[in-house]
């Protein structure tokens, strides 16, 4: 079972999604909070695996406790859902530690599909976002091309693939299947090429895929 906190500051819309999300078997809506200040006590208190979380919202916002929830000893994973699909917003987040990043106007099994995704430990973008994110970090003509591919260099084969499989948006079950490896051993993989390039997580793996070109 999936432990989801629903961050929003207009109830109806917390109320909603509590009603999407209990509907599926296998997530709980364990909390809601109004405000970023509240979603990091709520965090704290009940330990969701995955944050639902909005991101203009008063006092503190979804991106400041997006930041609070990733100093976490254990952070939950945070979906980030908008109404605002600003290239600049989604830098942030992605910045402080999201690993999801949705505009509110997603289908419910889209939702579903990002908390799931988030709690096992994969990424998921909505396709709108991750067209604009991935035009505007990996232009063909981006300066940057050349830094970005010598940060590959410190990559396996392997890994290089399997960076190639994040960067077209696989999960890591479609990664295994492509590549003939067990789940467990793309995981391994996963966590190896982050640490080895320094990244927070699959989003900002993709993104370098791309601005390196090695996806199109």
């Amino acid at each position: 079972m999936i432990r989801l906190l629903v961050v929003d500051d207009e109830w109806m819309v917390r109320a909603m999604l509590r009603t999407i999300m209990d509907a599926y078997d296998d997530i709980e809506v364990v909390g809601e909070a109004g405000d970023g200040d509240e979603a990091v006590r709520q965090a704290r208190d009940l330990r969701p695996d995955v944050v639902l979380m909005d991101i203009r919202m008063p006092r503190a916002d979804g991106l400041d406790a997006t930041a609070a929830l990733a100093r976490f000893a254990v952070p939950p994973k945070v979906v980030v859902l908008t109404t605002f699909d600003l290239d600049e917003y989604v830098a942030t987040a992605l910045r402080h530690g999201a690993v999801g990043f949705l505009l509110k106007d997603a289908t419910a099994d889209q939702m579903a599909a990002a908390v799931r995704s988030a709690a096992a430990g994969d990424a998921m973008l909505s396709p709108q976002v991750t067209r604009r994110l991935l035009h505007r970090f990996a232009e063909p003509a981006d300066p940057g091309r050349q830094h970005a591919l010598r940060r590959l260099d410190v990559l396996t084969g392997k890994e290089r693939e399997v960076l190639v499989a994040l960067g077209e948006g696989l999960t890591n079950s479609d990664i295994g299947r492509r590549l003939h490896l067990s789940e467990a051993t793309v995981k391994s993989h996963v966590s190896r090429l982050l640490a080895k390039l320094q990244l927070s997580n699959r989003v900002q793996a993709a993104i370098l895929a791309h601005r390196a070109g090695l996806v199109r």
